[in-house]
């Protein structure tokens, strides 16, 4: 067994220092160990999924991040590991419990996911190794991590067994007080804009200092259509991520950050928003494209014509949002936005489809992730 202190410690050496994660009782200590020492970052996040995609952001804004779940929660992790890290190759340290391991009695849902816990981690491509529990194997594990991480640029898995980490108390946090949100409406009449012509109207407004994330689908294809730049990313796959990508982000670097999301991904990770209000970037913009379909898959309609998501960016915390339906609502709006702390919401509602040639990405995801890190290093040094 060893020390929280000990582990944390040892993980700094090699250059670990931006945690998320979802809890485990497995993981109790390790979390408090973190939250403890106030030199680190702990973000807890709503789902698995969401906590690899936060790691993401923060990797790509210069740190080594490190994500702590259950193994039961390796399914809801599965997507962005798969759609996210590995073409991207965003390395990550997974550090998973192993509940349901054979031979220990632990509660009935954890008997299939302890039987296959190393094969889903195999099948992932994710290297793994057992989590250490000697203060004389932690820098051995440590740096057989950490190197696998800097030389394959892929993920890498600690798997804990039960009482590996002694006990750590979790010393009381200041809490937070609530920041009371103010909202602005655009109720124009009229036929809504395309995405087409708000991403115009975004680029005009966006300086070559700001980080911009565009989420899966159509909304990065039109993106990079109609300007690529090195402060792009265009996500590809992991649905509903691209908001925890910009939380991680936009924690971890001074500059601008904009997550252009859409409907469908957002209700699919509606947690983020809960996530990013609790941490409350000043320097998040988050902006929701609302056609109220998949556009991507055919167009079927998603259920966002009944959602206020400015609503609900108040309600978790945002300390500003707006809702527009027409593009000089989204100019004023963004207007707004520039002037207010964030993080700041716009939900522009907008009409279906995309350019008739509509192109995709000819830089690869691994290529527009180094770019995109780069861009953060240079900006941040400015």
């Amino acid at each position: 067994m060893i020390t929280a202190r000990e582990f944390i410690a040892e993980a700094g050496r090699r250059g670990f220092d931006f945690f998320t994660g979802v809890p485990c009782s497995f993981l109790t200590p390790l979390i408090n160990g973190v939250l403890n020492d106030r030199s680190l970052r702990y973000v807890g996040a709503t789902s698995e999924g969401e906590a690899v995609a936060i790691a993401a952001g923060a990797w790509l804004a210069g740190r080594q991040s490190v994500v702590m779940c259950q193994n039961s929660g390796l399914g809801n992790a599965v997507n962005p590991l798969t759609s996210l890290n590995a073409p991207f190759r965003i390395p990550t340290l997974m550090i998973t419990t192993w509940r349901g391991q054979p031979g220990i009695p632990d509660e009935p849902q954890h008997t299939v996911m302890g039987a296959i816990t190393h094969d889903l981690l195999t099948l992932m491509g994710l290297a793994h190794a057992p989590f250490p529990t000697t203060p004389e194997s932690l820098a051995s594990a440590l740096a057989a991590a950490a190197d696998h991480l800097r030389d394959e640029e892929g993920s890498y898995a600690l798997v804990m067994a039960k009482d590996s980490v002694a006990d750590e108390p979790l010393s009381p946090a200041a809490p937070r007080p609530p920041v009371p949100g103010l909202r602005f409406d655009d109720t124009a009449a009229g036929t809504p804009p395309s995405r087409v012509e708000i991403l115009e109207c975004f680029l005009k407004r966006a300086d070559d200092r700001t980080a911009v994330i565009a989420t899966t689908g159509k909304c990065g294809r039109e993106l990079f259509t109609l300007a690529d730049r090195p402060q792009h990313l265009y996500q590809v796959g992991s649905m509903g991520g691209a908001s925890a990508m910009g939380l991680g982000v936009a924690l971890n670097t001074p500059g601008r950050v904009v997550v252009l999301d859409g409907d469908g991904a957002a209700l699919m990770k509606m947690g983020n928003m809960a996530t990013i209000g609790a941490h409350a970037p000043a320097n998040l913009l988050h902006i929701v494209l609302d056609n109220g379909v998949h556009d991507s898959t055919g167009g079927q309609a998603t259920v966002s014509a009944s959602v206020d998501f400015a609503a609900v960016a108040l309600a978790c915390g945002y300390r500003h949002a707006a809702s527009c339906r027409s593009l000089s609502g989204f100019e004023a709006a963004l207007e707004r936005a520039d002037s207010s702390a964030g993080p700041f919401l716009i939900h522009a509602r907008i009409a279906p489809g995309s350019l008739a040639k509509l192109g995709r990405p000819t830089i690869g995801p691994m290529e527009v992730a180094r770019r995109f890190r780069n861009f953060l290093s240079e900006a941040s040094a400015r």
